[in-house]
């Protein structure tokens, strides 16, 4: 074998979303793209606004010497600082910009923000449904990842279950909100009772617990809805993100993370951070785009577009038959599967030409999911599939 064991079989495990781009690809061959529905990948068709245009053309135009020279590795000091300045709206202490450093997009962050807080078989809880590579990523740094379910009814944090499974091998939770795959914003209160709770069994530990909010689509919050911020929720809070969803720059591979001020130890976790940034391999993060974002802090994609998507999607399924929350943010839905095993109903769907992934692949079995940042007209189309798809399945 060419490549190790545990690999291969982080591969198999891992395939879900890929099998089904590659399924994608080949049914495109066979029917034409006009009749197929690819709901699989969160890779959103929505272009850059515009202000991100102008500052582009502008950097172009410019090019100033030494503009993509080595910078220190935690980042230009003038793109933490727009950055601080943004976090400090949400947060009790002001963010300054020794508190950021800049990464590799948010997979990036996470890498770097495990290395640095991980010893060897220390467990990092994730909350189910999950991003799935999270496991993955406590590995690469000699961690174990350990799953607590959240609400079934709502997929809101259950902070008995969570403060019952830290234990003495506890180093982090990881929080993603508004989450993918389901949609669903964690509300302020359970994100203050889950720091109470995580300052309680520290103390009890006498251990420090981090928790580590993955927000990416922390800007895509619909119907007037508050995304809390972390640091005004938890004390020993780390924020990871990227701008691949507000700014609709999933290729750019730009992203931060920052530590909350009022967190102990801060300044010692940025040490290590910066220098995991480093023998990580990242290095820094693209000059160009720290230099582009900087001035783009407040700017987004249009929200109203997603949320128009959502309602879309969400009124025809749910008048069809399908069951799910509600998302209050990101891109995705979640509904129940109509049969009990998942992976066979996402194989019937593919029959009808629709693309979806199993929950099973987010640790949540009964359920799929769908990413519907894809374009509008497409979503209009596949509603026939959707409809057919129903009635095999017993809906309606």
């Amino acid at each position: 074998m060419t490549i190790s064991v545990k690999v291969m079989n982080y591969i198999e495990r891992s395939s879900w979303i890929r099998k089904m781009f590659e399924e994608g690809a080949a049914l495109r061959k066979i029917h034409g793209a006009e009749n197929v529905f690819d709901f699989s990948l969160g890779n959103p068709s929505t272009e850059p606004p515009e202000d991100f245009r102008r500052e582009l053309q502008s950097l172009a135009q410019s090019c100033e010497p030494g503009m993509f020279r080595y910078m220190d590795n935690a980042g230009y000091l003038e793109t933490r600082a727009a950055v601080a300045e943004v976090l400090t709206e949400k947060s009790p202490l002001p963010v300054e910009a020794r508190h950021v450093v800049m990464t590799c997009g948010a997979g990036g962050a996470l890498n770097v923000v495990l290395k640095t807080i991980l010893n060897p078989g220390e467990e990092v809880i994730i909350l189910a449904p999950y991003f799935v590579e999270y496991k993955f990523y406590a590995d690469n740094h000699g961690g174990v990842t350990r799953e607590v379910p959240t609400d079934p009814a709502t997929f809101q944090l259950d902070i008995a279950a969570i403060e019952k499974a830290i234990g003495p091998n506890t180093r982090a939770i990881i929080v993603n909100s508004p989450n993918n795959p389901t949609g669903v914003i964690y509300s302020r209160e359970r994100l203050t009772a889950l720091g109470e709770a995580v300052e309680r069994k520290g103390k009890e530990l006498e251990r420090q617990i981090y928790v580590i909010s993955d927000e990416p689509y922390a800007r895509l919050a619909y119907d007037g809805r508050e995304v809390p911020g972390i640091f005004s929720c938890v004390e020993n809070a780390i924020v990871v993100t990227s701008h691949s969803k507000d700014l609709a720059l999933p290729g750019a591979r730009i992203g931060y993370l920052a530590v909350n001020p009022a967190m102990g130890n801060a300044a010692q976790f940025i040490e290590g951070a910066v220098f995991c940034n480093r023998v990580l391999g990242f290095v820094n993060a693209p000059a160009l785009m720290q230099r582009l974002v900087a001035k783009l802090q407040r700017s987004s994609v249009d929200v109203s577009e997603y949320q128009a998507k959502r309602d879309l999607l969400y009124d025809n399924l749910t008048t069809m038959g399908f069951r799910m929350v509600r998302p209050e943010g990101g891109f995705y839905l979640f509904p129940e599967s109509p049969l009990a095993d998942d992976v066979e109903f996402v194989g019937l769907a593919q029959k009808h030409n629709i693309l979806l992934v199993p929950g099973v692949g987010f640790g949540a079995p009964g359920h799929f999911r769908i990413a519907y940042c894809v374009d509008a007209e497409m979503i209009h189309r596949s509603l026939p599939a959707w409809e057919r798809l129903a009635r095999e399945v017993g809906l309606g």
